[in-house]
């Protein structure tokens, strides 16, 4: 997961992207980059770190425009170490092209061999953006052979041989130079993607971004979802213009979106994320309660931040004692999107204190959004132990996490989920909780339909092993596998990546 913005506006886009991108922070704290236009010119930015980590004062001069995209970074291929995959990525034919991406491509390999083979064009990095950006640099320069000018047709052609070569999940925010803001989102609408716009007294500003709340806080007004398949297009007089570029588009968006990704004020595809984890709360209390577990339970305590609404309906439909007992410390990053499970496991601690006296001598009923590689809520557990609890429940809002993500989680491979292999007792002995109570599955996907029924289905693979794509092989998930058990993640690709110097010198 990623956080993308794009913007065309009237005035100097800079401190807008800026702040777009600090909203979006809990996307991705791995890097951060901004593009700007300024006619046929590109002003570039990007680094690793957070938002406030890598901009300066002196960076933000040079990002003058109108018009800009900017992206912060989870890494899901590639190396995470590696500052030359930093986004957004810039290609120089044709016109110029700049790209930003949040997702994951499922035929990496293969476009990566088509492209160096076919389209005679190389890719430098490992990251499947700078594939995704040159496989729409050949689709425009093919749409465009022949044609005095570049339009809105050509650049919809383009998008539309974009989708019908590229597998997987994505959300894309590029720059054509000296033509506008190119946003696009796949066919299956896996990722999100929103457009809005600002009415100012020197015309109509657009601005796209992965989540609503961007558009809240900058003072946009929501215009609606990217639908899947949808490419829009707003060139640099702010012209909006936009066309659906896939054959059958179907609206499946990633159900982890609600448990855990999406901030709670943000509304994702006409979902409430903060109503869709009240609901969670509902549901998972009238599990806790058909399990005999009410009665034993003193106090309902959440797993901050994301877990609060859950936990409050928890309490209420149980009518037990809601209490705070972590404080966190908000300057430690999320440990779910911390690359290495030893960083994980140190960063714990740092990030969450216990409040002692919220636990001692108490049955405590622990709420988390979801339980992924265990441990967290095995440090999480131990805490309250430490804190004096008698007893301690753990329960998750959503089901257990027993397959691969591929659509842009860092969750890829099976042996890593605590929940594979195991039974909820063993689950609850491994993180030495007493008992565990996962959400059913039907109430996860109910509680968020319930919101919006105009959503058919949802891309629940993390838990049912059910990829909405439908191109994903076991051979290619063995092959995730393999890759990461031998560290290939980091070094696979370093035989042919050249030393561009980008590395920042402050």
């Amino acid at each position: 997961m990623c956080g993308i913005v794009g913007v065309v506006a009237r005035s100097p886009v800079n401190q807008l992207l800026y702040d777009g991108m600090t909203v979006l922070q809990h996307r991705g704290q791995d890097a951060a980059g901004i593009v700007t236009g300024e006619g046929h010119s590109f002003h570039m930015d990007k680094g690793r770190g957070l938002v406030r980590e890598v901009f300066r004062t002196r960076d933000m001069r040079h990002l003058v425009g109108h018009v800009g995209i900017a992206h912060c970074r989870y890494p899901t291929a590639g190396s995470a170490s590696s500052e030359a995959e930093a986004q957004p990525f810039y290609v120089n034919s044709p016109y110029g092209i700049v790209l930003g991406h949040n997702g994951n491509l499922v035929n990496s390999d293969e476009l990566r061999r088509s492209l160096f083979e076919e389209d005679r064009r190389h890719v430098n990095t490992g990251s499947d953006s700078e594939i995704l950006l040159n496989i729409l640099a050949h689709e425009v320069n093919h749409a465009s052979a022949g044609r005095d000018r570049l339009d809105p047709d050509i650049i919809f052609q383009a998008v539309a041989g974009v989708h019908r070569r590229v597998k997987g999940a994505y959300a894309v925010v590029a720059m054509i130079a000296g033509h506008g803001l190119l946003a696009f989102r796949d066919p299956h609408g896996i990722r999100p993607l929103i457009v809005g716009r600002a009415d100012t007294d020197k015309g109509v500003e657009f601005l796209v971004a992965s989540e609503s709340v961007t558009l809240d806080t900058l003072g946009y007004k929501v215009m609606r979802d990217v639908a899947p398949g949808e490419a829009i297009l707003v060139d640099e007089s702010g012209n909006f213009h936009s066309r659906q570029c896939a054959e059958n588009p179907q609206l499946n968006p990633c159900i982890f979106e609600f448990v855990y990704l999406a901030r709670p004020d943000s509304v994702i595809d006409g979902v409430s994320v903060y109503e869709a984890r009240r609901n969670m709360g509902k549901s998972l209390a009238e599990k806790i309660r058909a399990l005999g577990l009410r009665d034993q339970i003193d106090v309902v305590i959440p797993i901050p931040d994301s877990s609060r609404p859950s936990a409050l309906e928890v309490a209420a439909k149980l009518k037990k004692p809601y209490r705070e007992g972590f404080i966190k410390n908000r300057y430690i990053g999320r440990t779910f999107i911390m690359p290495g499970q030893e960083l994980r496991k140190k960063s714990v601690r740092q990030k969450l204190n216990a409040i002692n006296i919220e636990f001692a001598g108490k049955n405590v009923l622990l709420v988390d959004d979801s339980i992924v590689r265990g441990t967290t809520s095995r440090e999480i557990v131990q805490m309250a132990r430490e804190g004096g609890a008698k007893k301690v429940f753990f329960a998750s809002a959503a089901p257990p996490v027993r397959y691969p993500n591929v659509y842009g989680i860092d969750m890829p491979t099976r042996n890593e989920l605590i929940a594979t292999g195991r039974t909820d007792a063993e689950i609850a002995a491994a993180i030495g909780a007493d008992a565990v109570v996962y959400q059913e599955l039907s109430a996860l996907i109910e509680g968020v339909r319930s919101i919006n029924p105009t959503i058919k289905r949802f891309d629940c693979s993390c838990f049912d092993g059910v990829y909405v794509t439908g191109d994903v092989s076991q051979e290619y998930l063995d092959g995730i596998a393999a890759g990461r058990a031998d560290g290939e993640s980091d070094t696979r690709l370093s035989s042919y990546q050249l030393d561009l110097g980008l590395s920042r010198v402050d």
